[in-house]
């Protein structure tokens, strides 16, 4: 499972996604992305987010999301992208 840190802002959205791309391969088939960490955000964690989704897809992975704050949720379903955002 990867874990959302606390905060993921625009500020540290490339470095997070970084940190959770190296995870990747270690992961089993189901890429398990956990957001109980997460307290402060902005959209780019939508982003980080998608763009995992994205390389789950490229390596053959599937992807799916955990404990997601009910705001980020939210801003999910306000972009109409909350159907990308499988739960686990």
């Amino acid at each position: 499972m990867l874990n959302l840190p606390s905060t993921l802002t625009q500020d540290v959205a490339h470095d997070c996604l970084a940190t959770l791309r190296s995870g990747l391969q270690a992961e089993p088939h189901t890429i398990v992305v956990d957001g109980a960490a997460l307290q402060r955000f902005d959209s780019s964690a939508l982003a980080v987010l998608l763009e995992l989704r994205r390389e789950c897809a490229r390596i053959g992975k599937q992807f799916a999301v955990r404990s997601l704050p009910t705001r980020l949720r939210d801003l999910a379903t306000l972009y109409g992208i909350d159907g990308l955002l499988t739960a686990a």
